[in-house]
């Protein structure tokens, strides 16, 4: 970037960021409303005398989503501070060391009043937070409050105030366009060339001064180039398909960036009943703190090959631990590839009620700690959007499912098969969870009837075949008993230890009721 055209991106910048600034206040000043109240198109024709009507569509759009953003923060704190004062004031209703009606109180009088004290702070937090929801009135800081308060601490930050002047403009600039089909190259505002990569944008009507270019346009110097899904940039551009673009300033580096951004098309996703009526595998995955247990599942619920795990030391810096959860997703859509699955199935966990919390509800010491501190390395949220992004421009489908009982049925049920089937890996129980996820999202029961896969080394080697299968159980009365050689109810054989192949009645066991950890087929 040459220094005129730098300087220019700064003006325009500098200028669009006050406008929108005022459409910000006056949008917080309309307050809550339905979306056909929100005068957009009334602010819409304001701006639009002030610089263009793309710009003024950009700004007000912009606007809008960051007031909505704000009240969502909002909701969500008020809904964190009452879970945690109810859990608090419940525990202090309780004497020291004493329990009631499963409450725990706190072990001593001193935490007991630090925990007073903690509480006073979360209610005052809590009635300012209603306040700006009844006035509608979310505090927003245009350019981050963490870089606002560095203001006045510039030596603990390790700044000078021209560094802080810099990076202040600059997080306050705005040039972010969006696109419209059938524009030239998808972006009129904006327009980048797919051959030449040359620049051009619309300057605002008072900047008009400052063009280089027919019809009020600015054309920059310099050229740009896409790396990163380069091939689906050329297709959108080619056919005028419309492409939203932001230029941003890192003043640290002194660099500019163009950043391009589209929709994509959101096909009807398929059901768990059409995964598994279609046939196809599903790649299991039970999320850790260090690593990920995958294990490919077939349609009927049984886990085919040997369970993988791809490990994820997610330690260090943000964009250290970023990069390594890229890696470790990576790698799981290459094993849903290579194993032919149509996408992968993980728990929709969060722990958001138990962190906002803490270790009111999670335990307390050495244990507790551990506790927390795996809880808090777990990248559900994070890993959650990689996987749903990367999967789908992979065109793998992500299936969630309710993550209760998932490690202990799976451990109960599963990882003695699994280590049957097994040769040359460790099998754990986090393989096992993975294979009760898969059978999940395929719609089958997590728990084995018993009597389909045998433990004796005559019929180990016998496939499961139609355990997935609702067949009808006996109900009300119970099967008289059985002895060696006598045929009962029911079709399967299994072995005695006498070598006779006798009947195996229906189960009795009901659905919903717990199983017993003692019942082993022989």
């Amino acid at each position: 970037m040459s220094s005129g055209d730098a300087e220019v991106l700064r003006v325009v910048g500098g200028f669009l960021g006050a406008l929108a600034r005022a459409d910000l206040v006056e949008r917080v000043r309309i307050g809550i409303v339905p979306a056909k109240e929100n005068r957009r198109a009334e602010r819409k024709r304001a701006l639009t005398a002030r610089s263009s009507s793309r710009w003024a569509g950009s700004i007000t759009r912009a606007s809008e989503d960051q007031y909505q953003l704000s009240l969502r923060c909002l909701f969500d704190e008020r809904a964190s501070l009452r879970r945690t004062i109810r859990r608090i004031e419940e525990r202090l209703a309780v004497a020291c060391g004493q329990r009631a009606a499963g409450v725990r109180g706190y072990p001593d009088q001193a935490e007991r009043t630090q925990k007073r004290r903690r509480l006073q702070r979360l209610t005052e937090r809590l009635a300012q937070v209603e306040r700006l929801i009844v006035t509608a009135h979310p505090a927003i800081v245009v350019g981050g409050r963490r870089l606002l308060k560095a203001r006045h601490q510039l030596a603990d930050a390790g700044v000078t105030k021209v560094e802080w002047r810099e990076r202040w403009d600059a997080r306050r600039r705005f040039l972010t366009a969006d696109g419209e089909s059938g524009a030239p190259h998808g972006n009129y505002t904006i327009t980048v060339e797919p051959v030449s990569g040359s620049v051009t944008l619309t300057l605002p009507e008072p900047l008009r001064h400052l063009a280089n270019a027919p019809r009020g346009r600015y054309r920059l110097a310099c050229t740009v180039a896409f790396t990163h899904r380069k091939d689906e940039w050329l297709d959108r551009v080619s056919a005028h398909r419309s492409v939203r673009y932001d230029i941003t300033h890192d003043p640290v580096r002194d660099r500019w960036y163009l950043a391009a951004s589209w929709s994509s098309p959101q096909a009807p996703l398929p059901t768990p009943t059409d995964l598994a009526a279609s046939g196809a595998r599903l790649l299991a995955v039970d999320l850790n703190a260090d690593h990920f247990a995958a294990c490919v599942v077939d349609t009927h619920g049984n886990p085919v090959g040997e369970p993988v795990t791809v490990p994820a030391h997610l330690t260090g810096p943000a964009s250290r631990r970023d990069g390594r959860l890229r890696a470790a997703v990576t790698e799981l859509i290459k094993l849903a590839r290579a194993h032919g699955c149509a996408g992968l199935a993980v728990e929709n966990l969060g722990f958001a009620d138990a962190r906002a919390v803490g270790r009111e509800t999670m335990g307390r010491g050495k244990g507790g700690k551990a506790f927390r501190r795996a809880v808090a390395g777990l990248p559900t949220r994070r890993f959650r959007e990689r996987l749903r992004g990367m999967a789908h421009h992979a065109g793998l489908v992500v299936v969630a499912v309710d993550p209760s009982y998932t490690s202990r049925w799976g451990g109960r049920y599963w990882q003695v098969p699994l280590r049957q089937q097994s040769r040359t890996v460790v099998v754990t129980g986090h393989h096992a969870a993975a294979v009760a996820i898969g059978r999940r999202a395929l719609g089958h029961g997590v728990r084995r009837r018993p009597g389909v896969t045998a433990h004796d080394r005559r019929i180990v080697k016998r496939r499961a075949t139609g355990q997935t299968a609702s067949r009808p159980r006996a109900r009300g009365t119970a099967s008289p008993p059985r002895t060696t050689g006598t045929p009962r109810r029911g079709t399967k054989t299994c072995w005695d230890r006498s070598g006779e192949p006798v009947l195996l009645p229906v189960s009795q066991d009901r659905p919903g009721r717990p199983p017993v950890s003692g019942d082993r087929l022989r």
